[in-house]
């Protein structure tokens, strides 16, 4: 999965959210619309596209949407 299509895959997980507002440097924590349920939404994602686990403290460690992509597609 490219960066691109991951940042899309992403912004489809937040309802609230203008997906054209959704970049690569965005800060996804700071959003109005994030909570614990899109760390959920973000473990199934991972999980169901990816193959892979990851935890909410790996999520935090997280600034940008980019330093999560390249989390995932690093991670073991």
């Amino acid at each position: 999965m490219t960066l691109e299509e991951f940042i899309t895959a992403f912004a489809d997980l937040l309802d609230e959210t203008d997906p054209a507002e959704i970049g690569a440097g965005t800060y996804f924590q700071e959003l109005d619309e994030w909570s614990s349920l899109s760390n959920l939404s973000v473990i199934a994602f991972v999980k169901t596209e990816y193959g892979k686990s990851i935890t909410v403290k790996e999520i935090r460690a997280c600034e940008t949407i980019e330093d999560l992509y390249n989390y995932v597609e690093n991670a073991a």
